[in-house]
């Protein structure tokens, strides 16, 4: 039996749902930040700069969830717990640190870009006042 053909395109896609989740920066960032290595959420969050004890403790279930990151928790005292990608989560590794290092190697033009668009905006907005 093959498989349906999964389109994104297409609204009602469940893989729709898998790529909101993996482009959501923060799980872009996570998964980064976990490479290969198991980390504890103090670590991780460390890492992971400017994201709040909440937001990654909800992207860290829902990856959870969608089988990206395992929990370990351990049986100790006081209480560890440590999060590392599964195999899954593992093939998201090379596209995202792809993405990483675009952005890092680009971001000089973006800005530069951007500068631009604000130059050729502000204009308008002056004859709009």
């Amino acid at each position: 039996m093959s498989s349906p053909a999964w389109n994104v395109m297409i609204e009602s896609c469940p893989s729709r749902i898998s790529l909101a989740r993996i482009a959501n920066k923060w799980t872009a960032m996570i998964v980064i930040a976990l490479g290969d290595r198991r980390l504890r959420f103090g670590k991780l969050q460390a890492e992971v700069g400017g994201i709040s004890g909440k937001v990654l403790s909800e992207t860290l279930r829902d990856l959870e969830r969608d089988g990206i990151v395992a929990r370990h928790v351990y049986d100790e005292t006081p209480p560890r717990v440590e999060y590392e990608l599964t195999k899954l989560g593992c093939t998201l590794r090379d596209p995202l640190t792809a993405l990483r290092l675009w952005a890092e190697a680009h971001v000089h033009e973006v800005d530069r870009a951007r500068d631009a668009y604000d130059a050729r905006q502000a204009p308008a907005l002056d004859t709009a006042r």
